[in-house]
C-alpha cells in the first residue's frame, strides 16, 4: 500500500539529477525524498541502450525497496533509453526527462537551435521521435557534450578544463546563429554560469527542471498522492562513490548525503 507519506524517488547516473531534486523540492517543500546517485557508472551517455535499462531496473528496484511513491528518472539518457520499458515493467508512475525541444522551439525567431546533450540521449529513439514532432522550418544543430558529465562528476565544474570543452562545443552553434540553447543533460545546468559566459545574452538556454518538477506535482495530485501535513520533507541522497563533488553542489543543509555500495 503506496501512503501519500513515501518519498519521492529520483535516479540519475551521477550527481547532475539533483539540478531537477532542487527544483522539485523548492515546489513541494514538504515532500520527503530519495535520490540515488549511480556516480560509479557514470556517464550513461557513452552506454549501450541494454546496458542503460539493466542499471535503470537496478536503481529502481533500490528506490522501490525504500517504498518510493514515484520515481522520476533524473536523467536524460535513462529517460530517452529506459522509461518505456520502466513503465510495462513497473505499476509505479515514473516521470522522465526529455530535451526541451518543443520549448526552444516556440520561442526561436532565427529558427535555429542548439542541443547540447550526450551520445545517449542524441542517438535515441525518442530523441528522434521528439525532433520529428517539430516544424521542419526549424533547424537543430545537435552537439554531444563528450567529457562534460565526467568533469562535473569529479568536481572540476568551473575548470580550465570544462571551459576549453564548452567554447569547443558552443562557438560553432553560436556562429550558426542560434538564439535558443536546450541543456539535454540534467547535469549542464550546473554549467549554466561559464555557458552564459560564452553565448551572452541574447541565446536563451533552456532546462527541464521546472517543468519537471511541475509535471512531479500535477502526477502526486492525480494520483491522490500529495503529502498531507505541511511540515517540511526529509531529504536522503545515496552515492555510490566518494561523495566531495557531491556536497559542493548541494548547499540546502536538510538534504542528508549517505555513501553506499548499490
Amino acid at each position: 500500500m503506496i501512503s501519500n507519506n513515501n518519498p519521492i524517488g529520483f535516479f540519475d547516473s551521477g550527481v547532475g539529477g539533483t539540478s531537477i531534486l532542487k527544483e522539485v523540492i523548492t515546489l513541494l517543500p514538504s515532500e520527503n525524498t530519495i535520490y540515488l546517485s549511480d556516480s560509479k557508472n557514470a556517464p550513461y551517455g557513452q552506454k549501450s541502450k541494454d546496458e542503460i535499462i539493466a542499471l535503470c531496473v537496478k536503481n529502481t528496484e533500490f528506490l522501490l525497496a525504500k517504498k518510493c511513491k514515484i520515481i522520476v528518472v533524473a536523467c536524460n539518457t535513462a529517460t530517452t533509453n529506459a522509461i518505456d520499458f520502466l513503465r510495462e515493467k513497473y505499476a509505479i508512475p515514473f516521470i522522465g526527462i526529455e530535451p526541451a525541444i518543443k520549448p526552444a522551439a516556440l520561442v526561436t525567431k532565427t529558427k535555429i537551435i542548439g542541443i547540447l546533450a550526450t551520445k545517449g540521449t542524441l542517438n535515441s529513439s525518442l530523441f528522434e521521435k521528439t525532433s520529428n514532432s517539430i516544424s521542419k522550418d526549424i533547424t537543430i544543430k545537435e552537439t554531444i557534450g563528450k567529457g562534460l558529465v565526467e568533469l562535473i562528476e569529479a568536481g572540476k565544474l568551473n575548470s580550465e578544463e570544462i571551459n576549453q570543452l564548452l567554447l569547443q562545443y558552443l562557438n560553432p552553434m553560436i556562429e550558426s546563429d542560434i538564439d535558443s540553447l536546450v541543456l539535454g543533460c540534467t547535469h549542464y545546468p550546473y554549467l549554466i554560469p561559464q555557458i552564459r559566459k560564452i553565448v551572452g545574452s541574447k541565446i536563451k538556454i533552456i532546462d527541464s527542471g521546472e517543468a519537471v518538477a511541475r509535471q512531479t506535482k500535477a502526477i502526486l495530485e492525480k494520483n491522490g498522492l500529495i503529502k498531507k501535513d505541511s511540515k517540511n520533507g526529509s531529504h536522503i541522497i545515496y552515492i555510490n562513490k566518494d561523495k566531495t563533488a557531491l556536497k559542493n553542489l548541494i548547499t540546502n543543509k536538510s538534504i542528508n548525503v549517505i555513501e553506499k555500495d548499490f
